[in-house]
This record gives structure tokens, C-alpha cells and sequence, in this order.
């Protein structure tokens, strides 16, 4: 008599508590959460007795030096980690691009154009702010022009259940083309110079894995080396190498069916399997970028020394540190909500009909929560550990918090307002 197999119970418990995991992954209230726990640690850490310990930890340098891979840890989270963040992020554009909201120009011109203005108005207001501060304080004139998705997105998932869908679909586009253009900035003005050869040389792996993945492969044994020999390369000709996250993502085939994320089944080991490339390396992915690489990023990139109210005195004394909080605080919702309003007043590109002003408004706050991309340009513009760095991150922080209280509070009465309205709706139709 054979013995009797394991109970179900503990052969499936750790594929269900994965499948959990990923689930939740994909909430954008977690991604916010994990961001948030990861910045506050790092300040509490960097402003405390354990201070040296956290700098020790995060400038600790190890590597390849003769494939200039000799970098800190926080370089390495910098770098490395936020390659797949860009990586998910390159396959979410070309999703968008092929088969979801920016396939149609006319819906998509407004939220692209609004994106447009959120980057120049506080890009001219921080140069306008630090004209008289000289060239290497306009270096981070592109500080203030980000919009952090997960942050943006997981204030509006917490407050904003009652309101339009349509106001997530907008602020998704405007985030979304606020990433394009935020990559094409890092990756022709924080580029001091290009090493050709790498650069030519990173096409080989590259073109490898565009093959392979149009083939429908996907075994990660066979893609994972091509993947890092792309990024390596890109690293070593001075393209910043988040850079390769994005042209990975960009290779990857994209079907008509994409955006439904349409599940055909489950593999072998009872993983789910989707119709369409893209879809299935966003759902391995993403969990990866929204459960460690962007919290790792954050908790290295975060942890700046305040120095009690005198710091705080001298970072705003640095027009550096002003010029990123109004450029994200009033840049960001100003840019936004002026270009809006003029091609609006064009029939081609009316707002959708369920959207308000005052709820536009609370999206344009929002969109001046910069945080990840804006850390990482500050670094790129001033160096790690610098003194206009340190500001940096108290302008961002401060300009990222004050932006996400006044965008929140006013979709929260927004919110309010809309739940009422539909109280009596419910009711009826019991």
C-alpha cells in the first residue's frame, strides 16, 4: 500500500501564499505603503545614533572595476534595482502605445499634453529661481519635473474610491508620458559622455532578447544573462543604466489583448499564465520592482541628515532646495492644469464629460509627488552625498509631502461630496 501524500494543505499553502503576495503586489496602496515605510526608516535611521552604520551600509563599494562596475550599494540600488522598475515601466508604455489609452491620439492628446506642461513650468521656474546661483545649480533644473506613480496613484486609490475613473486614467496617462520624458532627459542631459563601442556592443544582447522573447520565449535561465549583459554594456558607455530597463521592455511584443490581461491558465507549477509577453513579464515583474527594488531605492536614496531646524534653515536658505518645492507644489499643478484648460477650449479635445475642475485640480497636486525619478536626477545632477544633494532630498521630500496633503485633501472632498451623491442611488435601488 503506497503512503498517503502530503495533505493539500501544506504542498499548495506556499504557491497560495505567493499568489497572495503577488495579488497585493499589484495594489497601488502597498506600492505607496512600501515607499513611504522606506523613506521614513531611512530618515529615522540618518538622523539617529545609527546614522554611521546606515552610511557605511549604503556607501560600501564592491563590484567589477574593469567593467566600471565598481559601485556603493547605494549606487548599486540607484542603477541596478531601478532598472526594473524602468523595465515594467517600458513594457506599461508600449502596452499603452499599442493597445491601450495612448493608441487613440485624440483621447490621449490631452493627458500627453498636460504632461508636456507639468515638465516646462517648473522646470523654468527652478532655472528662473537659480538663475543668479550659477551653472552647477541649474544642472537640476529637471529635478522638480517628475511625477512619482506609485505614490500619485496609491493617494488617489486611498481617497478617491468614489470618483471618476477617468481621473486615474488621466493622471495614469499624464504619469506614464512623465516617465518617457523623464527617461529621455536622464538619458541626453545626465550623460556626460558616451562610450560608443559599449553602447554599439549592448545591441548584440539586446537584439538576443528581442529575438527570443518575439519567439515567445520566456524561461528565465535563457533571458535573465541576455538582460544583464544589456545593462552592463549600457552601463559601462555612460548612459545612465536605468536606460536598459526601458529598451528591454520596449522589445517585448505587445497583443491586441494586453491591457485586459487575459489569463489563458496555469503552467506546471500552477503559476498563471497570460496571453501576451508583455502581461506576463508586467505580473512577474512588477512584483519584484513594487516589493524590492523601488523600497530599496528609497531606503538608500532617502536617508538624508536633516540636522534639526538650523539644517532645515540652511537647506531653505539654498535656492536649490526653493526652487524644487515650488517647481513640484505649484510648477507641477500650474503646468498641468494651464495646458489643459487652453486645448480643452478645442472640440477635438474635450475633457471627459464625467470630469471636474475641482477633481483635475486635485490631480495636478498629486502629480507634484516626484520622490523616486527626482532623487535619482538630484544624484545625477549634483553627486551622492553632496551638499546640494542632502538638499535635494529635503526639497523633495518636503515638495512631495506638501503636494500628496494638499492633492489628498482635496480629492478626500471631493470624495466625500461624491459619496453622498450615490448614498441615495444605492438606497433607491434596494
Amino acid at each position: 500500500m503506497s503512503p498517503n501524500p502530503a495533505p493539500a494543505r501544506f504542498s499548495l499553502a506556499p504557491h497560495a501564499l505567493w499568489q497572495g503576495i503577488r495579488s497585493n503586489a499589484r495594489s497601488d496602496v502597498l506600492g505607496g505603503a512600501l515607499l513611504l515605510a522606506a523613506t521614513f526608516t531611512a530618515l529615522v535611521l540618518a538622523n539617529s545614533p545609527a546614522a554611521p552604520w546606515y552610511e557605511s551600509v549604503r556607501d560600501f563599494t564592491f563590484g567589477i572595476p574593469e567593467l566600471h562596475l565598481e559601485l556603493s550599494v547605494g549606487a548599486w540600488a540607484a542603477d541596478g534595482l531601478l532598472a526594473i522598475f524602468f523595465f515594467v515601466v517600458g513594457l506599461e508604455l508600449k502596452e499603452e502605445f499599442v493597445a491601450g489609452r495612448l493608441r487613440d491620439p485624440r483621447r490621449a492628446a490631452l493627458p500627453i499634453a498636460a504632461a508636456v506642461g507639468g515638465v516646462v513650468v517648473p522646470a523654468v521656474i527652478f532655472t528662473l529661481i537659480n538663475a543668479g546661483s550659477g551653472a552647477d545649480a541649474l544642472r537640476g533644473w529637471a529635478i522638480p519635473t517628475a511625477t512619482d506613480i506609485a505614490f500619485a496613484v496609491a493617494v488617489i486609490a486611498v481617497v478617491g474610491k468614489f470618483l471618476p475613473p477617468a481621473l486615474r486614467v488621466f493622471l495614469l496617462t499624464l504619469a506614464i508620458i512623465d516617465d518617457l520624458i523623464a527617461i529621455t532627459i536622464i538619458a541626453t542631459f545626465y550623460t556626460d559622455s558616451i562610450r560608443f563601442p559599449w553602447l554599439i556592443l549592448a545591441l548584440l544582447p539586446l537584439a538576443g532578447f528581442a529575438a527570443l522573447v518575439a519567439r515567445g520565449v520566456r524561461a528565465w535561465w535563457v533571458l535573465l544573462p541576455l538582460a544583464i549583459a544589456v545593462w552592463v554594456c549600457i552601463h559601462a558607455s555612460g548612459v545612465h543604466a536605468t536606460v536598459a530597463g526601458v529598451l528591454l521592455g520596449f522589445v517585448v511584443p505587445v497583443t491586441a489583448t494586453e491591457r485586459a490581461r487575459v489569463r489563458t491558465g496555469t503552467d506546471d507549477a500552477g503559476r498563471p499564465v497570460y496571453d501576451g509577453m508583455a502581461a506576463h513579464f508586467a505580473d512577474r515583474w512588477s512584483v519584484v520592482a513594487t516589493l524590492f527594488a523601488v523600497p530599496v531605492f528609497a531606503f538608500f536614496a532617502a536617508g538624508v541628515t536633516v540636522g534639526g531646524l538650523e539644517g532645515l534653515t540652511s537647506a531653505f536658505a539654498d535656492p536649490i532646495t526653493v526652487g524644487i518645492v515650488v517647481g513640484l507644489v505649484a510648477g507641477k499643478p500650474i503646468g498641468i492644469l494651464t495646458t489643459t484648460f487652453l486645448l480643452s477650449r478645442f472640440p477635438a479635445l474635450r475633457l471627459d464629460e464625467t470630469l471636474r475642475w475641482p477633481d483635475l485640480i486635485g490631480m495636478a497636486f498629486l502629480a507634484g509627488i516626484g520622490f523616486t525619478v527626482s532623487l535619482l536626477v538630484g544624484e545625477l545632477a549634483y553627486g551622492s552625498s553632496s551638499v546640494a544633494d542632502e538638499h535635494v532630498k529635503i526639497g523633495v521630500l518636503v515638495g512631495s509631502l506638501v503636494a500628496a496633503v494638499l492633492g489628498g485633501v482635496i480629492l478626500a472632498r471631493r470624495n466625500a461630496r461624491a459619496r453622498r451623491r450615490a448614498a441615495p442611488a444605492s438606497a433607491s435601488a434596494v
